[in-house]
């Protein structure tokens, strides 16, 4: 899990609304006039780094530098894969941004078409090409468990304030579960632990404005949990 923590802010802005006057950075989904910054786009406004960004409340992930995403393997050829982020963005991963010494020719035999792994976003540059690298602590291939995708701008909810509620479906599932800033996520575990956290997660995703979801979701997921172990 993406452990950084952020200033964020839940508030649903609208296309033209002021965002920031306080002097920081315009980010996605946001334009700077006279030294104010306005919202592009209707989305949430979420301040990170020293950037204010709107992030819509649905589409497709806009990769950033260092975020870690769940990729899946599209193509491969001699010396890269080609991975699906999520993103409208194409992102190889060359073979020497893996942890294996692979020969010419042989990237099959390591990843193939469909398989999913967990990597960071290594670079973007103004064109929006990216470039991806499973050279870093706990990235790798992910074998078993079970995907689901969610808004990336829903992200911050379902990891919560510190970790606060990723902490809560880790707790009350006991599944492993990892979020990719890209909306993807994976999780493992038994099947009722399993089906238990997509539920879950899927009710953050609906009511993702809901003032004191957290506590919402303790008490769903203490409710649930008990009908599960009398089972």
């Amino acid at each position: 899990m993406n452990e950084e923590k952020h200033n964020v802010s839940r508030e649903l802005v609208l296309p033209g609304e002021v965002v920031d006057t306080t002097g920081l950075r315009p980010g996605v989904g946001t334009y700077a006039e006279n030294g104010v910054i306005y919202a592009a786009q209707l989305g949430i406004k979420n301040i990170s780094k020293n950037y204010v960004n709107v992030f819509p409340l649905n589409g497709r992930y806009i990769p950033r530098y260092g975020d870690k995403v769940i990729g899946i393997i599209t193509e491969t050829g001699a010396t890269s894969w080609l991975v699906d982020i999520n993103s409208p963005y194409p992102a190889p991963l060359h073979v020497n941004d893996v942890p294996w010494k692979v020969n010419f020719g042989d990237t099959p035999t390591y990843l193939k078409v469909g398989d999913t792994v967990l990597v960071k976003v290594d670079g973007v540059d103004e064109a929006k090409h990216v470039r991806v690298s499973m050279k870093d602590q706990g990235l790798r291939k992910l074998s078993g468990g079970n995907i689901i995708e969610i808004p990336a701008s829903k992200v911050p909810r379902v990891i919560g304030k510190g970790g606060s509620m990723i902490n809560l479906l880790k707790e009350y599932t006991e599944c492993r579960i990892f979020v990719g800033q890209n909306g993807r996520i994976w999780i493992d575990g038994d099947v009722d632990g399993i089906a238990l956290a997509i539920r879950a997660i899927k009710k953050i995703d609906e009511e993702a404005q809901t003032i004191g979801l957290t506590e919402k979701i303790k008490e769903f997921l203490e409710k649930e949990s008990k009908k599960i172990r009398r089972q």
